[in-house]
């Protein structure tokens, strides 16, 4: 069992993903990015276990796609534009 994993959040739409940290629990990580594919947006996410090969986030490469630095902060506003305009529609 690893003790902590890094948490990569991915925009499949755009091809870009973004290593947020590591945590020891995903549930807050894996439950935002749960919220944001029930709203609609293309997005998902791994957690990897933090290990020799990949000790520092720098290492970390994703086939496929390119890093893009905000990428979290970028989606989670995204997602609250989404909620927002969700409820000025149940008015």
């Amino acid at each position: 069992m690893y003790s902590s994993c890094w948490e990569v959040i991915k925009d499949d739409s755009k091809r870009t993903f973004e290593v947020c940290g590591k945590g020891a629990n995903n549930n807050f990580f894996t439950n935002s990015i749960h919220g944001m594919q029930r709203a609609g947006m293309n997005v998902s996410g791994l957690t990897l276990p933090v290990g020799v090969t990949n000790s520092n986030k720098e290492g970390i490469k994703v086939p496929g796609y390119t890093k893009e630095e905000g990428l979290h902060e970028r989606l989670l506003g995204e997602y609250r534009v989404i909620q927002r305009q969700s409820i000025d529609f149940d008015d």
